[in-house]
């Protein structure tokens, strides 16, 4: 199989066209002593647009036939490339010492979702990320409470991250086109989240619990996790659905939980 062949188990689409390349890279606006990484670089369209305002480039990519054409292209004095599951890899230790990290990448969208939050995890080594996703999760990264698209994962981003949408990209920028539209999206950790939490492991299970049935009311899904009676003082209608709750109610439910073991 040619390597320029996309394979339809790693969700593979190649991204081709110059334009949105050149806005891409123009959107990241690298700059002398970043270090930026990129994930699954593919063909290397976005590569060699990269390489072209860089010294060095990281890049860690998991299709063997990818690496060695890649790997042919590119010198390795200037593009170190490294082969694994972008789902698993240690991110942090490519970051420089007290410094951190800029991210980029065309992200499969078959996984795009568990690793935003692996890269979640890894937030504190990150100075942004700039992603090409689908444009549906980038609506749902980004959205407000009160709409079909606000869930799990725009709580969790938001707040861990600033959400800006930058462009939408339609189908044919890719080989092959993909049958939904992609979006750029730039996620910027904050230097301080912008809800106070008392423990963060505990305010992640929380917002799960609350998400596990769309349509229960929080008394309902948070039921052995906090009394409808505990949300009352808190000023939250135990009725409400957790779609409809802001990131600041959603932590002051967390903080409520503090006494009780979240299993």
């Amino acid at each position: 199989m040619s390597p320029s062949h996309p394979k339809k188990r790693f969700g593979q689409h190649f991204l081709r066209d110059r334009g949105v390349v050149a806005r891409v890279v123009a959107a990241l606006a690298p700059q002398p002593g970043d270090r930026v990484v990129e994930i699954g670089p593919g063909t290397g369209a976005l590569t060699r647009e990269l390489l072209t305002q860089m010294t060095h480039l990281d890049a860690v990519e998991l299709d063997r036939d990818l690496i060695a054409h890649l790997e042919s292209e590119f010198p390795r004095e200037r593009f170190t490339l490294h082969q694994g599951d972008a789902l698993k890899f240690d991110f942090c230790e490519l970051a420089p010492g007290g410094g951190r990290l800029r991210l980029v990448g065309n992200l499969p969208y078959n996984i795009s979702t568990p690793l935003l939050f692996h890269l979640l995890d890894q937030a504190h080594c990150v100075r942004d990320m700039l992603f090409m996703l689908q444009k549906e999760v980038v609506q749902r990264l980004a959205a407000a409470p009160g709409g079909k698209d606000y869930g799990r994962l725009s709580v969790m981003i938001q707040y861990r991250c600033a959400v800006e949408k930058l462009f939408d990209v339609a189908p044919g920028a890719f080989t092959p086109p993909p049958k939904v539209d992609s979006a750029v999206v730039r996620l910027t950790p904050h230097r301080a989240p912008p809800v106070a939490v008392n423990d963060p492991e505990r305010f992640a299970l929380l917002v799960r619990a609350a998400f596990a049935s769309r349509r229960k009311t929080l008394r309902n899904n948070l039921k052995g996790l906090l009394p409808a009676g505990d949300m009352i003082a808190l000023g939250i209608d135990p009725t409400r659905r957790a779609e409809t709750l802001s990131l600041a109610e959603f932590a002051a439910l967390s903080n409520a939980t503090t006494s009780i073991s979240i299993r």
